[in-house]
């Protein structure tokens, strides 16, 4: 990564943390993260068990064994966040069910920032059952590892002196030990599909791809470009399932 980048990776990244653990610590903006989390980790779930598959069916056993590993992982981590939602009597809109308008439409289309980081792939291109390997080991790679560190940022700006917080802020940590193991794993798995300074040059390409696509997000977020859709909605309140209670 040269300097420049370096730079500009620091700078989008204390922005994007700075925004997260405001949002995270407002009891009031915090159910729409934690929805937003869910979504994403819940939402990953079926692509990993996919790759998993098709790398166990072209005869690499132990990829496709860390990739449902990863899978599971996610699962958890969608239960983690479901969990805190329900602690605030909120859960996630099932948007499938909801009327097809022109904003849902809208909505369900790539975001700003994964539209970015994938620039020039089609959504074709970045199925399960097609997309490149590298293409996806350096990219899931840089999102690991920096969802690692950012998940940790976000735990600790939680308050300890509300139950509810405390539970989530030890969710979120186990979360960030997962997503360090997850980037650990597409590590090794490029260092054994190529060479030291190949895997460094793939890494430094979807490096500069993060920083762009976090700084165009970033700059969105504080000139209040676009609107900001509720992910939440009130729950009945219910005792807390014992699945969710283990996972926190």
């Amino acid at each position: 990564m040269n300097f420049l980048t370096h730079v500009l990776h620091l700078a989008g990244s204390g922005a994007f943390a700075y925004y997260s653990a405001a949002q995270i610590r407002d009891s009031k903006t915090r159910p729409n993260i934690l929805a937003g989390f869910q979504l994403a980790e819940s939402g990953s779930v079926p692509f990993l068990s996919a790759l998993s598959d098709r790398a166990s069916a072209e005869g690499d056993t132990w990829l496709g064994e860390e990739l449902a590993k990863h899978a599971s992982d996610e699962t958890r981590h969608g239960h983690i966040f479901a969990h805190a939602l329900k602690q605030l009597n909120k859960q996630v809109i099932d948007f499938k069910r909801q009327p097809q308008t022109t904003s849902t439409k809208k909505s369900q289309q790539r975001s700003p920032f994964f539209a970015a980081f994938f620039e020039g792939y089609t959504q074709e291109q970045l199925k399960p059952a097609v997309i490149d390997w590298d293409v996806f080991m350096a990219s899931t790679y840089i999102l690991e590892l920096d969802a690692s560190k950012d998940f940790e940022r976000m735990a600790k700006v939680l308050p300890d002196n509300e139950p509810s917080a405390r539970n989530l802020k030890l969710g979120m940590l186990s979360i960030a030990q997962d997503e360090t193991g997850h980037a650990a794993y597409l590590y090794e798995a490029m260092m054994q599909r190529m060479s030291v300074a190949e895997v460094q040059k793939l890494v430094d390409m979807w490096r500069t791809r993060k920083v762009n696509a976090l700084l165009a997000m970033v700059g969105g977020i504080f000139q209040g470009n676009g609107e900001t859709r509720s992910l939440v909605q009130d729950s009945a309140p219910s005792e807390i399932d014992s699945e969710l209670l283990a996972t926190s």
